[in-house]
């Protein structure tokens, strides 16, 4: 049960989503999400990933490309946000349509494409349309619990990933990884410490940086406040913004709130970039907290930050007296392009 704040803000009908639970319960989630995809394997040469999807279920094939860079997969991954694939999609290539409510049009459109070029399709999504075309074309097909939002739903949509790779011979077993991540989240305090943030971010523009490797989770974590909390936040990463946006500091146009999100195995020399640019923003006037993540694997921590994210979207929803769960200007907005161009 959600304490303070959290809690009276959930019994005045806040959260009505009950987003804090399905926070909660992001442990339990991933390693439910290991068993999802059963025995779904590809046969045959694959030379490319692709990852297709939008908003929340797009998130999971950055979070793919990221681990496999991490453990130098030979195999590239890409992430397509369109309604087309790339012109090198092939007979070789595994495109991933993940649509968490099935029914995204650019996912959909897609997956025709797919389809069309004769990839080696396989959809993860919680019903919708996507399903139907994967029933009628006999596409591998994954389904994952649906009535949560697809921001929430990240282990469900990734995870399954790694098993259908590692079934098909083209990835190492995580499932080791996966128990080991979950377990550490259960001992971790983030809720805590999430809630202690928020309270220092309230009423700022948050801009959460991190290393390359970790670039995933610091957008995330800033696609996550605009969802729940409602408000602006923007993400970057080192050294990159140390080329650019931080000269932004010298002329302030709002009052912000950086966070670094550091892995304990970043370079030696983006750590030091961290510090050096936390002390140079600091005499403009910026706070910012360094969040050191540990754990005994890039899954691990990932995971982590990720978790950490969506409890500091939560806690900034409830300082600005906002529902996180729903999100009606999204639902405006695909109301009327239904209807302009209709279904």
């Amino acid at each position: 049960m959600a304490s303070g704040s959290a809690a009276s803000a959930a019994s005045s009908g806040v959260d009505s989503g009950n987003m804090i639970g399905v926070v909660d319960s992001f442990p339990e989630q991933i390693e439910e999400a290991a068993a999802l995809a059963g025995s779904t394997r590809v046969s045959g040469e694959v030379s490319g990933i692709i990852v297709a999807g939008m908003g929340g279920s797009g998130h999971p094939g950055d979070m793919l490309k990221a681990y496999a860079q991490n453990i130098g997969l030979k195999i590239p991954v890409f992430v397509v946000r369109d309604y087309e694939l790339p012109e090198f999609a092939t007979s070789k290539t595994l495109v991933f349509a993940i649509s968490y409510s099935g029914n995204t049009e650019e996912t959909i459109s897609a997956l025709k494409a797919a389809i069309r070029k004769g990839c080696k399709a396989v959809v993860i999504t919680s019903g919708g349309k996507l399903r139907q075309i994967a029933e009628q074309h006999r596409l591998p097909l994954i389904l994952v619990p649906p009535g949560i939002q697809p921001r929430l739903s990240l282990g469900y949509m990734f995870v399954p990933m790694l098993a259908v790779l590692s079934s098909s011979g083209l990835m190492k077993d995580a499932a080791a990884e996966i128990r080991k991540a979950a377990s550490f989240l259960r001992e971790s305090r983030l809720r805590e410490q999430a809630r202690q943030l928020a309270e220092k971010m309230a009423g700022k523009v948050p801009l959460i940086y991190s290393s390359a490797q970790m670039g995933i989770a610091a957008y995330i974590w800033k696609i996550l406040i605009n969802e729940c909390a409602k408000a602006h936040a923007f993400s970057n990463v080192l050294p990159e913004m140390d080329h650019n946006e931080i000269n932004a500091f010298r002329n302030l146009d709002a009052q912000y709130y950086a966070v670094f999100l550091q892995d304990e195995l970043d370079s030696e020399r983006v750590r030091a970039r961290m510090a050096i640019t936390k002390d140079i923003i600091s005499k403009s006037g910026v706070e910012s907290t360094m969040i050191m993540l540990k754990g005994n694997s890039f899954l691990t921590k990932l995971f982590t930050a990720i978790q950490a994210g969506m409890y500091v979207s939560y806690f900034l929803a409830l300082k600005y007296d906002t529902d996180p769960t729903p999100v009606p200007v999204i639902e405006e907005l695909k109301a009327r392009l239904k209807k302009r161009f209709g279904a």
